[in-house]
């Protein structure tokens, strides 16, 4: 089985390659007068029209790569995938900036970023190359002067140019992508792409306007402000579209976003608008060069909306003396889920339209009916939540639905070092209480696999925060021995000169009795979620081409429709294909899951895990936790120290917290002055 997914990773490099090598040759004048002539002459066709070819050059390839990368992930999942990281691909990922606009960079990065420029600049050269070649004669006949025909040939340039971007735009934030899997990349390590992908776009757009404005200015042709083709070009379409743009690039600036993330949130909708514009405006032939990513987006968004309608299983929440508070869901055995894995969740009670992302704590080996997350008490939203739940009031029941869980690929990296460095401030710890308890499992189950010794480093501002420290035990009813892993914690609080007598508050639990159209945590598409992926992907592809085939065929679409409702048929068409499979896949999925856990969904009681909670603070694990660990008050962990001290041949080091904190760290791992030292930055904030 290992050599059929090493031809299909073989076969899809080879794709990817492919269709890279397409968006260099698209400029050029052999592409234009040579290869796309031949295809759209041998691709020609009563069913599709012009826009076959497109599809086939442009689309098809990576729907393809994303079906045959869905059974690739598949035969990695059934048979176990344990590829271990290599020191070549540990060491692109260490960083190579880390103050700056762009923030911490790592060598592989600054990689992609860097060829996506070359790709951007190689376009806008070529183009314009092929442009200006004959510039003087077509001035002349369009009676213009030089200069203006150039500024309308440097405005259609930057448009083409910035398709470029949208092409690539939505990948990263497809979090249930098989094709960012297959790079090895989550949605969460990816987002920053997506940033950088969205501020070169605007950029790039903002000056196509401008090209435009100022060349209709000049030649008095301000009437086309307003033109809406039939068959040409849409301007109006196009700056509607921008104007939705500029709200999504405005509000997403990192000023506004941290302070206003509501509106931020709200106005990032505007997506919707800004590509059912684009489309009338460069009409949906045209519009099939950027599909394949906003076809992929639309899937994960339709499965992820599907899945946010189903209520789940809360049934209890543990109140942290230190406005913080755990939340318990009930979860199929089947979702398997690896360290630092993230859900988003909502609670309609406050909110219902807000989705907040929050670290899963808990393991899936160690819990495998329970799903953890931690909140700490620090924004409007989980103010709200803390009140809620630590209010004296009884609650028979509290609603809250998920999305999720998205995640890393394996936690097999983590096994590779000598010594694992954890470096947290404030409510960063959540990450490493999977990280540890991914570890504790491991190291308690036995076996040949060697265990890297664990220091946790972390930072507090008070005394009663280091409650957050019990969270790293695996609740009761969990027989694991924590003396099994080498764990040291350090733990620094840095407002107080000294413990707080007065800080005697425990952990208090609030059980929920849970409500029969609840149901526990489960897998959108089931066991099987890569296959039931690609075949959405596949079969609604086939269905949304089989519908605007019967429209191609049977009414003439440029005689019969104008341009921009032939968009909006296509557009209408797309939907309805991937709605109709992806809800004919997750009806199916629900009704296998419900035969699966209806001895989960017919609970009275809560889970034994919370039975009999105090007995904790007496247990053998909560002692050997107290002795690994050490307080210090009224001081600042010496990052640089502490590091360069560990003389392992391999320290893995994770900083995870306030910005400032994982710049000094990404500073001291990149200086050169240890070699040992590999690090990763875990981000809350983008």
């Amino acid at each position: 089985m290992e050599m059929v997914r090493s031809a299909i990773k073989l076969f899809l490099l080879l794709l990817s390659l492919g269709y890279m090598m397409l968006w260099f040759m698209m400029p050029t004048k052999l592409y234009f007068e040579h290869w796309l002539p031949k295809i759209r002459a041998k691709t020609k066709s009563i069913y599709f029209g012009q826009q076959g070819s497109t599809m086939l050059i442009c689309t098809f390839p990576i729907l393809f790569i994303a079906t045959l990368g869905c059974i690739y992930l598949h035969l990695g999942k059934k048979h176990g995938d344990h590829n271990v990281e290599g020191v070549q691909t540990s060491k692109l990922k260490q960083p190579v900036m880390v103050k700056g606009p762009l923030g911490i960079v790592s060598w592989m990065e600054l990689s992609f970023l860097t060829m996506f420029v070359v790709l951007l600049a190689w376009s806008t050269t070529s183009y314009l190359n092929g442009m200006f070649t004959h510039i003087d004669q077509m001035a002349s006949r369009s009676g213009l002067l030089v200069w203006e025909a150039k500024l309308e040939m440097s405005g259609l340039t930057l448009g083409l140019v910035g398709n470029i971007c949208l092409a690539f735009l939505f990948f990263p934030v497809t979090r249930g992508s098989s094709v960012l899997r297959l790079f090895g990349l989550s949605s969460e390590a990816s987002i920053k792409y997506h940033i950088w992908v969205r501020h070169i776009a605007m950029t790039i757009f903002t000056a196509h306007g401008l090209c435009y404005f100022v060349f209709w200015a000049k030649t008095e042709q301000l009437s086309q402000v307003l033109k809406w083709g039939k068959i040409e070009v849409s301007n109006m379409a196009g700056e509607i579209g921008f104007v939705c743009g500029l709200g999504m690039w405005a509000t997403s600036l990192p000023q506004i976003r941290r302070k206003m993330f509501e509106l931020f949130y709200y106005t990032h909708h505007l997506y919707i608008l800004f590509i059912v514009f684009f489309v009338f405006h460069v009409g949906f032939s045209y519009a099939c060069i950027v599909l394949p990513g906003f076809y992929l987006f639309l899937i994960d968004r339709c499965l992820r909306f599907l899945q946010s309608q189903q209520r789940v299983s809360l049934v209890a929440a543990r109140i942290l003396p230190c406005q913080t508070v755990e939340l318990n869901f009930c979860k199929s055995p089947e979702v398997n889920h690896s360290p630092t894995s993230i859900i988003f969740v909502n609670v309609p009670a406050i909110s219902k339209l807000q989705w907040h992302p929050f670290t899963i704590t808990s393991n899936s080996n160690m819990d495998t009916d329970k799903l953890s997350i931690v909140v700490k008490s620090e924004g409007r939203w989980s103010s709200d939540l803390y009140q809620k739940l630590s209010s004296p009031l009884p609650m028979d029941g509290f609603q809250v639905s998920i999305e999720g869980p998205y995640g890393p690929p394996a936690s097999t990296h983590l096994l590779r070092h000598d010594t694992l460095v954890l470096l947290s401030g404030g409510s960063g710890i959540t990450p490493f209480i999977s990280i540890i308890r991914e570890l504790l499992f491991k190291a308690s189950s036995g076996g040949s696999t060697r265990i890297p010794h664990v220091l946790l480093i972390c930072a507090f501002k008070k005394s009663i925060d280091l409650a957050m420290l019990e969270l790293i035990l695996p609740v009761s009813g969990t027989t694991v021995d924590i003396s099994c892993l080498q764990l040291q914690i350090e733990a620094y609080v840095t407002r107080e000169k000294g413990a707080d007598e007065n800080n005697h508050k425990t952990l208090q639990t609030v059980c929920f009795k849970p409500n029969a159209i609840d149901a526990p945590v489960s897998a959108i598409l089931g066991p099987n979620s890569w296959l039931c992926l690609g075949l959405i992907i596949s079969s609604s592809f086939l269905m949304f081409l089989l519908l605007i085939a019967i429209l191609s065929r049977y009414h003439n679409s440029n005689m019969v429709y104008a341009s921009s409702a032939t968009a909006g048929f296509n557009m209408l068409f797309m939907c309805i294909a991937i709605a109709m499979t992806a809800n004919a896949t997750f009806l199916w999925n629900k009704k296998q899951n419900r035969k699966r856990l209806r001895q989960i969904r017919n609970m009275d009681t809560p889970p034994v895990w919370f039975n009999n909670g105090d007995r904790e603070l007496e247990s053998l694990p909560y002692q050997s936790l107290l002795q690994a660990t050490n307080v210090h008050y009224g001081e600042r962990p010496d990052l640089k120290k502490i590091l360069f001290e560990r003389k392992e041949s391999s320290v893995g080091v994770i900083a995870s917290g306030p910005r400032e904190m994982r710049q000094e760290v990404a500073a001291i791992c990149s200086s050169g002055l240890a070699d040992n030292l590999q690090f990763k930055s875990i981000s809350f904030t983008w």
